[in-house]
């Protein structure tokens, strides 16, 4: 009941704004990134912050910006309380922002195309359970890869591989650590996610319009 009711929802031509709701568990500086870019947006809006981590400093950055926040729980992924906030809260639009739970097949299959996620390395390498934070960089040095970058990638059920939307690179440089070429990357996704976003979703509406 809850997926058919969900996808009326979503695709109700009726809301004005495209609304986003961004997924973060710790620090949040990409989804201060994106709260900043939609800020006063004539067409998108980050409507809500989702985290699973009650202390996480991505609240306060959202509460700067007089946006809406739901800490959930583990129950709250499965028994449908989150889906329903996501509903509530007219969502359109859902996206990842350094967040460490799997999303469920509902609301993957409820907002189907809408769900996007960034990934700190050039998918399809390094990625996969367990490959977030420094433990991708971790690996990409351990590869010793000439160079990394960000993957922007839709979400589906499997870990990072969801159809790639923009990658971006880095060179891996000798003497780097796993910090320094973290570092590096997270500059990467400063500067393209948040216009990435506005580029798929505008497209996305352009293409349904035509």
């Amino acid at each position: 009941m809850i997926s058919s009711f969900t996808s009326s929802i979503v695709n109700d031509s009726s809301i004005n704004k495209n609304r986003l709701a961004i997924f973060a568990s710790g620090s949040g500086s990409n989804a201060q990134k994106i709260m900043e870019h939609f800020h006063r947006h004539k067409q998108i809006e980050v409507a809500l912050v989702v985290t699973n981590n009650p202390a996480a400093t991505v609240l306060g950055r959202a509460k700067s910006f007089s946006i809406s926040t739901y800490v959930h729980t583990a129950d709250d992924m499965q028994d449908g309380h989150l889906l329903k906030r996501l509903v509530e809260s007219g969502i359109s639009h859902i996206v990842l922002a350094g967040y460490l739970r799997k999303i469920p097949s509902k609301i993957i299959g409820g907002f189907g195309g809408k769900v996007i996620n960034i990934h700190p390395a050039l998918l399809p390498k390094h990625g996969g359970k367990g490959m977030f934070g420094i433990n991708v960089h971790r690996d990409v040095l351990k590869q010793r890869d000439k160079e990394s970058g960000m993957t922007i990638h839709l979400v589906n059920d499997n870990y990072d591989e969801g159809q790639i939307i923009l990658q971006t690179r880095c060179p891996v440089l000798p003497g780097d650590t796993p910090e320094k070429l973290a570092q590096r990357v997270l500059t990467l996704e400063h500067a393209n996610y948040a216009t990435c976003i506005e580029k798929w979703i505008l497209r996305r509406n352009s293409k349904m319009i035509s």
